[in-house]
């Protein structure tokens, strides 16, 4: 099983590396918001966040949530290889070769992570030439590599189960859009407090805004409270949906 993954992930690569195109275009997303919301919107923004204010204190307050969106932009690709697989039929010869059927997953997946964190250290390096100053120390930085990789291992894995139930390749790119938009209805730009109640609920209780908090936390020191738990369930169950729906969809029985 083991061999079969790694040869599943050198495939991977291979295909990334045929298709930069999509890489980039899915790496520009985060990095244009980020200029955008910090260059444009930023002195605004940042004047409601008391403090000094102005844009030097809105590119600490939104970087969290950029990083988010860098993730849940990536997922888009895993949910559009996956599709192409399925459609271009690869799927049902690997199903008749004799390596692990799990292994083919889990290629996908291990090379999504990876790609990943490829992106998050670039858009992180953009928001410190633009201005973010963490002050977060080792152990802080490590929680939050921890973190943000829990937290693509389980949109990637959701993006699979995408991949495999849509029915074409177009489908797929749509499916994982509305993960990029959750951020703008948390706490990923502006506080949770300034937004209308039915908003403020929402924004509350979705997924993303526990893990945006528990970032700002550990990069910038500000209370962090039950957030961290509240992360690492949602991370855990959408990471367990996602690996069911994408198992079940990958043995369903498509001829039927």
């Amino acid at each position: 099983m083991r061999n079969d993954s790694a040869t599943m992930l050198r495939r991977q690569f291979r295909h990334m590396s045929r298709d930069l195109s999509t890489t980039l275009l899915l790496l520009a997303v985060p990095i244009v918001f980020l200029l955008l919301f910090v260059y444009v919107l930023g002195g605004t923004l940042g004047d409601g966040l008391g403090g000094q204010g102005g844009r030097e204190a809105y590119v600490n307050y939104v970087t969290p949530g950029i990083l988010l969106i860098t993730v849940a932009s990536a997922v888009q690709g895993t949910s559009i290889a996956v599709a192409v697989d399925m459609t271009s039929g690869i799927m049902d010869r690997f199903r008749t070769m004799a390596i692990s059927r799990t292994s083919v997953l889990t290629g996908h997946v291990l090379g999504s992570v990876l790609q990943i964190l490829c992106q998050l250290a670039i858009v992180l390096g953009v928001a410190v030439l633009v201005g973010f100053r963490p002050g977060a120390t080792v152990p802080e930085w490590l929680a939050t590599a921890g973190l943000l990789t829990a937290t693509a291992f389980a949109l990637v894995w959701l993006a699979v189960g995408m991949g495999l139930a849509a029915r074409s390749v177009a489908a797929a790119s749509n499916l994982p859009m509305p993960l990029t938009l959750l951020p703008f209805f948390g706490s990923g730009f502006v506080p949770t407090e300034s937004m209308p109640a039915g908003l403020r609920w929402f924004a509350e209780h979705q997924p993303f805004t526990p893990i945006m908090e528990t970032m700002r936390g550990l990069l910038l020191g500000t209370p962090i409270g039950d957030s961290g738990a509240v992360a690492l369930g949602w991370c855990g169950a959408i990471g367990v949906a996602g690996y069911v729906w994408a198992k079940r969809n990958y043995n369903r029985d498509r001829s039927a």
